[in-house]
């Protein structure tokens, strides 16, 4: 097979490197993960055996080079090598390539043939496949590592090493530099700190670093809840605490980025020619003569190369970062490139037939399609006496089109043609929860599981919508109608034409238009209609409730004076019955503990104050740690069931009839009439708060 040179030189080099680390290897750790479980193999001397190598050498030579990270790909389809090398941010780039350098040999020779091998050892991670994985959170397989020796307060030592971790994760996840690593310490006692390190492979967005941490820290009880020291590790991220310090004092910084380095070229042996005695002296100082030019000549051209390249790299890193700059700065988004023709969708909803019909909402109904290339879609068509204008639509298609996490529903784009406001979403087999949880047939298919795997799929996407995503979102409308799953039961949050957005540091506003769906919205929301981030957060705490107890919240005849489901939850929390909450579904096929900790979560949630609800932040930490105590949660904010779906509270809410799908909770307790004021009463209770152990 005839290489090109650059090739071949990679070729050469990996070779060399190979044979002057092999007698060294045995000396070297063993990895801490090593994954060789690939669907395939591929032969010696093939193609993709080819390409690996050459992929291997061009990995360990510039992300050693650079700042410790390279990406990249090899050869052409069928047999293309996709890698990705990553050395941890606080080492050296000698160490780097030392680590990097044994990581390829190991890999080959641990995982021969193998067309997808991951390993790690403690400096650096090497990955390669034959399928791209680039920015893909992968947890599939853990590794845990801890000192069998037990702290002296494993209480006390677990709430710090909490606190130490969920500040590294929230430091990682959106580290200005995206390196994704983060070190730090916290004081355990007055003679010992803990010290904490965690990492993201670097592609990674913020908020799958973010969720991957997270999920590392959530299993520190499995493995570490006590010990003085731990690892927990995946493909993805990694943890590691000690009680002694194990990293350097502080990140080494990444120098500017540079253009891919090509391996060093090999040097072309001397070309022997005939020669006598009496012209060799001259040879011998010509070669001495050329040698010492090129000597001065090659570094002085190489180094104005570098430079001129890293000048090229920055005029060019600005000159991009002044369009991004521009582009930030533009209202509203060019939606032109998200526009359906109206034709293609009749076409694609059989002209919205009734049998393509999915459902119907307050905004209109909801068809399934199917494009000319296969694709699947949802369209919603707005009806003609929704509220939501052309421009609002606008604004939303271009907003919302931008935001991309798995726990989101996709937006395709929309239809604006005469009188036709249609908005294009990804299909979702499953639909959506409501048509689960409260059917009295379907709720027997989400066993505990599944249903956690809900609940923190949606704590995820808000988060994303709260904190993570370009733009602040507060989406107004959480409900479990508006909660899509997709085929393996995965949540994601749909209809925005309710979401508020926010730039900066803003996360709040009011409104004089009350929209929103009963028995969700917040009580501050109702009354005031003033809403924030912690405006989700009531509902969110809602949506938890009503999935362990498989009930919307709606009145509860069995339960005495409460008469909606927050009311009913906190009198078995006080009683020490929460779990009578649990829906009858599940059986005893549940974790207490884990029943426990959403409840608490839940009513955390509610809270009357919006300032003491959780933020999802927190949320999403508790839901994937038990080492952070929650705090004792107060009586929720209390409602009673309204005589109608169309009553109007304080005489300035606007809650179309059609949102409210389950009777209206939005009156004060203790009241059977609506107020007929602006001042709104609350109820008090003077029951004894009993805290709950979730462990």
């Amino acid at each position: 097979m005839h290489l090109p040179p650059s090739k071949t030189v990679h070729l050469l080099l990996y070779s060399c490197v190979f044979f002057l680390f092999q007698s060294s290897i045995s000396a070297q750790q063993n990895p801490i993960l090593n994954i060789c479980d690939s669907p395939g193999n591929y032969t010696n001397g093939s193609a993709y055996e080819t390409n690996l190598k050459f992929l291997l050498s061009s990995l360990t030579i510039n992300a050693s080079s650079s700042n410790g990270y390279y990406n990249t790909s090899s050869g052409a389809d069928p047999d293309r090598v996709y890698g990705l090398a990553q050395c941890r941010g606080d080492i050296s780039s000698g160490s780097c390539r030392e680590c990097l350098n044994t990581s390829m040999v190991e890999i080959v020779r641990r995982c021969a043939n193998k067309k997808q091998a991951v390993i790690r050892f403690d400096y650096c991670l090497l990955r390669y496949s034959d399928q791209r994985f680039f920015s893909q959170l992968q947890n599939g397989v853990i590794v845990y590592v801890w000192n069998v020796q037990n702290a002296s307060d494993p209480v006390l030592f677990n709430q710090r090493l909490g606190v130490l971790m969920q500040n590294l994760s929230t430091t990682a996840a959106n580290e200005p530099s995206a390196s994704k690593f983060a070190t730090d310490s916290i004081n355990f006692s007055d003679f010992s700190n803990i010290y904490g390190l965690v990492q993201c492979v670097r592609d990674l967005s913020n908020s799958d670093c973010y969720s991957c941490l997270q999920s590392m820290v959530g299993r520190i009880p499995t493995c570490c809840s006590g010990k003085i020291g731990g690892q927990v590790l995946s493909v993805s991220c990694n943890i590691r605490y000690e009680i002694t310090s194990f990293f350097l004092s502080s990140p080494r910084p990444p120098p500017p980025p540079v253009e891919a380095l090509p391996p060093p070229a090999l040097a072309p042996p001397p070309h022997d020619e005939d020669s006598n005695s009496t012209n060799t002296s001259n040879t011998d100082g010509n070669d001495n003569r050329t040698r010492t030019v090129l000597a001065i000549a090659i570094p002085v051209v190489l180094t104005f190369v570098a430079v001129t390249a890293i000048c090229a790299c920055i005029l060019r890193r600005k000159a991009f970062k002044r369009k991004i700059d521009r582009q930030d700065d533009d209202e509203i988004p060019n939606v032109n490139s998200l526009l359906f023709d109206l034709d293609t969708l009749r076409a694609a909803t059989d002209d919205f037939s009734d049998a393509n019909k999915l459902g119907e909402g307050g905004f209109g109904p909801v068809y399934k399609g199917k494009l000319s290339d296969g694709q699947d879609i949802a369209v919603k068509r707005l009806s003609r006496r929704s509220s939501q204008g052309l421009e609002e639509l606008k604004n939303e298609v271009g907003l919302v089109a931008k935001l991309q996490h798995r726990n989101l529903v996709r937006l395709f784009g929309c239809c604006l043609e005469g009188e036709e406001m249609m908005l294009v979403y990804e299909y979702l087999p499953n639909t959506s929860l409501d048509t689960f949880l409260f059917d009295p047939i379907k709720h027997v298919q989400l066993d505990w599981e599944t249903r956690y795997k809900i609940i923190t799929g949606i704590a995820r996407g808000l988060l994303y919508l709260h904190e993570d995503s370009r733009l602040r979102i507060i989406h107004r409308d959480m409900k479990a109608s508006n909660i899509l799953l997709d085929s393996e039961m995965n949540a994601k949050i749909s209809d925005f034409g309710l979401a508020k957005l926010f730039g900066g540091d803003e996360t709040q506003g009011s409104t004089s238009q009350i929209a929103g769906t009963c028995g969700y919205m917040a009580p501050e929301y109702i009354t005031h209609g003033q809403f924030s981030t912690k405006s989700d957060v009531f509902s969110f705490g809602v949506l938890v409730l009503e999935i362990v107890a498989g009930r919307r919240n709606a009145g509860f005849p069995e339960s005495g004076p409460s008469v909606d489901l927050l009311s009913y939850t906190w009198q078995h929390w006080t009683r020490g019955t929460a779990l009578e909450l649990v829906d009858p579904a599940l059986g005893n096929h549940y974790p207490t503990r884990d029943v426990l900790r959403c409840i608490h979560l839940g009513l955390l949630c509610v809270h009357d104050e919006p300032a003491e609800r959780l933020p999802m932040s927190t949320v999403v930490l508790m839901l994937n740690s038990y080492s952070i105590t929650l705090p004792v949660p107060s009586p929720p904010a209390f409602f009673v069931e309204s005589r109608t779906r169309t009553d109007v509270l304080a005489g300035d809410s606007n809650i179309p009839a059609s949102e409210c799908e389950e009777p209206t909770n939005c009156f004060p307790a203790n009241e059977s009439e609506p107020p007929t004021n602006n001042s709104v009463k609350y109820s008090t209770n003077e029951l004894t708060i009993t805290e709950l152990d979730p462990r």
